[in-house]
């Protein structure tokens, strides 16, 4: 029976159902068919059968923010490889960002990713358009033509829409047509140049540095705006205390806007840059990873829900892009397979429940993208089937080389995490399962 599977004897955690009890799920024809709190529901005989018993079940993580490079950077990553890495990560379903070569910015590029996606993605992929076009900051792209085509956003990402007036009409434009303008927040003046936070660290390293003020004026000017045209501001991987508080008054005033965070801004600090002998360039990200008291804020903005959304910013990049100064370093993590067991240390250490980050991995994002009408992010009957399996217990070192992405930058190389998804079905076919004799499970 194709496409249809019963997960039994899990915790399964749905926020959009506000479940949260152990319970089968079964899953028919792609799609959820039934959820059966206690188990014991019943299945035609011979449907295949997961146990997941002492395991957390989910609905498929929502990634708003990924780099998959194809077309033109196909040595640092495809859509097929990209798309199995996210797989392996839980995540269902990926939004591709738009600073590809060319860019994501016209009828053609775009149906060029939704085809390759079609024909060789192992999950969901939407598109996110560029809001200029060739991303130059010059020209708008025909924003209601790419919307036709099933464009849930529009960024220049890697970049700020620097110019305001462009900002301004871009949020217009995106108000009559109910999409976000998910903008990069980064004042290139003040941060030109820089290559880590600006700050103490930076100081000892002598390494220039990004000052939150980068960001922090950036998140101002698009509020503003958002408040003047009424258009959907959503502040892409927003890493600074500032930029929280902003954002906080700004919905509290009736501003629409929304905000994501990543992994690596929730749990690391600009300490790393140095956690060893020698600068480690896998850590140079854009925003940069900031200060304890920053990633302190973040978290408690996405506790609040002033973070609605938890997304990777996978950015993969080849060998060559990491081997050399830090100055000289391409920005970018390589994060669908490590975001789960990173931010089960949140979970682990008392600092976020399971509930709320579930809920920042699925129904948040989906909602961002106005896909939680489709039960994207959702497992109720005649939603996709599409389901994250986590062992929250399950102790692991990360090697970078047996990622399925061909980005292995990531600074959490050798590091020792507790969780890890361990299955990932997507319209109910089993396309992801952990081969458990390389872990070990304890508590």
């Amino acid at each position: 029976m194709k496409g249809s599977l019963l997960i039994r004897g899990g915790r399964v955690i749905d926020p959009a159902s506000r479940l949260d009890a152990k319970a089968d799920l079964y899953i028919k024809d792609g799609r959820i068919e039934a959820v059966q709190q206690g188990g014991g529901l019943a299945v035609p005989e011979g449907t295949a059968s997961f146990d997941a018993s002492g395991l957390v079940v989910s609905p498929g993580f929502v990634d708003l923010h990924a780099h998959l490079r194809e077309p033109g950077q196909e040595h640092k990553e495809t859509i097929a490889t990209g798309t199995r890495a996210a797989a392996k990560g839980g995540f269902t379903t990926v939004c591709a960002m738009p600073n590809t070569v060319p860019a994501q910015d016209s009828r053609s590029t775009i149906e060029f990713v939704q085809s390759r996606a079609a024909d060789t993605g192992a999950v969901r992929v939407l598109v996110v358009s560029a809001v200029s076009k060739g991303r130059a900051g010059k020209e708008l792209v025909e924003m209601a033509e790419l919307a036709k085509l099933g464009v849930v956003g529009y960024s220049d990402d890697g970049s700020p829409v620097g110019d305001a007036q462009m900002m301004r009409h871009a949020l217009a434009f995106s108000r009559m047509l109910g999409l976000p303008i998910m903008d990069h927040c980064e004042d290139t003046a003040l941060c030109h140049g820089g290559v880590m936070n600006e700050g103490r660290v930076a100081t000892r390293l002598g390494l220039r540095g990004m000052p939150v003020a980068g960001e922090e004026t950036m998140v101002a000017r698009n509020l503003i705006l958002s408040k003047l045209t009424g258009g959907h501001v959503h502040i892409c991987h927003l890493s600074a205390a500032g930029s929280v508080e902003q954002v906080r008054r700004a919905k509290a005033q009736g501003i629409r806007v929304t905000a994501e965070a990543t992994p690596h801004h929730l749990t690391l600090t600009d300490e790393l840059v140095t956690a060893g002998a020698m600068y480690d360039t896998n850590t140079k990200v854009n925003p940069p990873l900031r200060t304890a008291a920053d990633v302190e804020a973040v978290l408690q903005g996405l506790r609040e829900g002033v973070i609605e959304a938890i997304a990777t910013d996978h950015a993969p990049h080849a060998a060559e892009d990491k081997l050399c100064e830090y100055d000289q370093a391409a920005f970018g993590i390589s994060g669908f397979e490590t975001a789960m067991g990173s931010l089960l240390s949140l979970v682990h250490t008392g600092k976020l429940t399971f509930p709320v980050l579930i809920e920042r991995l699925t129904l948040g994002p989906a909602r961002i993208i106005a896909r939680e009408k489709d039960g994207i992010g959702a497992l109720r009957p005649g939603a996709p089937g599409d389901v994250a399996v986590t062992d929250p217990d399950l102790s692991w070192t990360v090697d970078a080389k047996a990622f399925l992405s061909k980005g292995k930058n990531s600074p959490l190389n050798g590091k020792t995490l507790k969780g890890k998804v361990v299955a990932t079905v997507y319209g109910g076919a089993l396309i992801y399962q952990e081969q458990r004799q390389a872990t070990t499970r304890g508590r």
